[in-house]
């Protein structure tokens, strides 16, 4: 009989080994960079001004920066540029997609938060897997102005980075948009729900 969870062990070890490089092949680059091209081309309402071959001068330059993105299209983010730091020099993309990223649910907020999880513990939390990946959880400011650019997470919700002082008594916000309203609310940090992920954002 097959060992399934040694199989499962071999292959996540394998794919952390891989991860590990945070490089795209050739080929999985060139697909990426259309992927992202072709958006950033049909959504110009969220980056009036910018052009494409100056983001992707500066990706080209950061292979890293071109892996997180990766990350952040295979678990359903749907990343694109939202803006442009003149201060730093550095293009801002936030995950885009209608609906908060479908391989990032059933997250609970943060490590603590699943340690402290006594029963059915989610699989993983929302601040790890955005660590792993190389982003960065949004603000409730940089929610609040991704919802100015379109109406996002009407049927789900997104963790949002919590203030320490919240996260010190146990709990963490979260956001989504009802009744073409935007509303920011509080949960136990180690709840988590089949609607609720979480969206990130990556500076190149």
């Amino acid at each position: 009989m097959v060992d399934t969870s040694a199989q499962q062990s071999y292959y996540k070890n394998m794919n952390n080994i891989i991860n590990d490089k945070k490089e795209l092949s050739p080929e999985q680059n060139e697909e990426l960079l259309q992927t992202l091209k072709t958006r950033f081309e049909k959504n110009m309402q969220r980056h009036a001004g910018l052009e494409w071959a100056n983001v992707q001068l500066k990706l080209e330059a950061k292979p890293v920066k071109i892996w997180s993105l990766n990350e952040m299209e295979k678990t359903g983010g749907e990343p694109d540029v939202v803006g442009y730091d003149a201060t730093t020099g550095e293009f801002i993309f936030f995950d885009c997609s209608a609906e908060t990223p479908d391989e990032r649910r059933n997250v609970c907020y943060d490590h603590e938060a699943l340690l402290a999880r006594k029963k059915f513990p989610p699989e993983e939390s929302a601040m790890n897997m955005a660590e792993e990946m190389g982003i960065e959880l949004l603000t409730e400011e940089q929610y609040r102005a991704l919802q100015k650019l379109g109406k996002f997470d009407l049927k789900t919700s997104s963790w949002l980075k919590t203030p320490a002082e919240i996260r010190k008594l146990g709990g963490a916000i979260f956001g989504d948009r009802r009744y073409n309203t935007v509303f920011i609310y509080h949960n136990g940090a180690d709840s988590y729900y089949g609607a609720r992920g979480f969206r990130g954002s990556l500076r190149v």
